[in-house]
């Protein structure tokens, strides 16, 4: 059970951090309680084009790491072919919920396909414009 003089403290306590918050809020002169210019983020003076070239190969290598883990056998994870297995296996059971549950997430897994070849057209482009402006990509092998 607190005691009176615990209570009191804690009022204390409770008191002085309101009245603290009260007058930071209660100052509005310009500046106060903002970072200096100097601290505050700055803005990008272009568009990243030097470290996107710089990204391009590990970009393309993860692209084609997922088309060939979606496009792979049922004996690999992640597959889209291991999916429609387990949808098959679902409907052979007759688990209706479960079925349904892996027949969106099949669906969504084909839509990731048309994505990541766009992805990979997209950066094809971004490629061939880093070579013609002189921001020529590292290979796979030696980008950091």
């Amino acid at each position: 059970m607190p005691t009176t003089r615990t209570t009191a403290v804690a009022a204390a306590a409770a008191i002085a951090l309101l009245g603290a918050a009260g007058t930071a809020a209660a100052d509005s002169t310009p500046g106060a309680g903002t970072p200096s210019a100097t601290a505050q983020a700055k803005v990008p003076t272009g568009d990243g084009a030097k470290a996107l070239c710089k990204r391009v190969p590990r970009i393309d290598a993860r692209i084609d790491r997922a088309l060939r883990r979606l496009n792979g056998p049922a004996t690999v994870k992640g597959s889209i072919a291991r999916l429609q297995q387990r949808v098959d296996n679902a409907q052979a059971k007759g688990d209706t919920a479960v079925e349904t549950y892996l027949k969106d997430r099949l669906t969504f897994r084909k839509s990731l396909v048309p994505m990541l070849n766009q992805r990979s057209t997209d950066l094809d482009a971004v490629r061939a414009w880093c070579n013609a402006h002189g921001e020529s990509t590292p290979a796979a092998g030696n980008a950091k």
